[in-house]
């Protein structure tokens, strides 16, 4: 397993290999590419918020979907890591991998963990997403596999129906 750098990124992208829409140059880091606030769904409330701050409840679960789609060629995958500021802020997440063959924008789980509310600017970076290459190209990548949330767009909570 190797991780791409910053030039491997802009390479894959120019190249077609690699795709991240909506791509915003302060978004690239050294070795990944931090992904940025589209939507914020808080747990209990049917309202998603599209704009401006979104204020968290204390104690509360919300979702957040990413401006950026990726789509994930054969033979890369993708670790998601929260940005330490909303970490400092007392952020709680867990993130699965972003599959080989993926495609779509991503749907993030995450928890305010104090008695505090934490605000949120839809825009703001959320989260790096740092590329590994596989050792070798999948026989079957994510959509051929499950694929339940393939091509997906905004906060998706459930398999999309194949």
């Amino acid at each position: 397993m190797s991780i791409l750098s910053d030039k491997d990124i802009l390479a894959g992208m120019a190249s077609g290999y690699l795709g991240i829409s909506d791509y915003h140059e302060r978004g690239l880091t050294p070795n990944g590419y931090d992904l940025r606030v589209a939507e914020i769904s808080i747990r209990g409330d049917a309202e998603v918020k599209k704009e401006g701050t979104v204020k968290i409840p204390p104690r509360t679960m919300f979702y957040i979907s990413t401006i950026e789609r990726v789509k994930m060629p054969t033979d890369i995958c993708a670790q998601l890591w929260l940005r330490t500021t909303w970490i400092r802020k007392g952020v709680i997440s867990a993130f699965g991998k972003i599959d080989a063959g993926f495609e779509g924008t991503l749907t993030l789980g995450s928890y305010n963990a104090t008695d505090d509310v934490i605000e949120i600017p839809i825009g703001e970076r959320y989260c790096q997403m740092v590329f590994e290459t596989l050792t070798t190209t999948s026989d079957k990548d994510y959509a051929q596999r499950s694929g339940n949330y393939q091509g997906q767009t905004g906060i998706t909570l459930k398999p999309i129906k194949k």
